[in-house]
């Protein structure tokens, strides 16, 4: 994996963590935000948004669906932008 890969995947999880209020250490790849971290459908949108904001990309909404860990998340950011 190259350093620019890992940075901008160490990115996105900090915008998780940061939002979910978890400890980095309590997320994996494929943890599920949604029944291990429990978040909603409104920290969901919020992700979305910092993403967006931070990447200077747009996400469809349609896409929540596929961000259920950041496995799901790193593919949607790397769409969206091209990489």
């Amino acid at each position: 994996m190259t350093a620019i890969v890992e940075e901008r995947r160490q990115a996105i999880k900090e915008i998780v963590i940061d939002i979910l209020e978890i400890e980095a250490d309590e997320v994996t790849e494929t943890s599920l935000f949604k029944e291990e971290h429990d978040a909603d459908s409104l920290r969901a949108i919020e992700i979305l948004a910092a993403l967006e904001k931070e990447f200077n990309v747009v996400i469809n909404q349609s896409e929540l669906g596929r961000m259920v860990n950041l496995k799901g998340v790193y593919e949607v950011v790397a769409e969206a932008a091209g990489w």
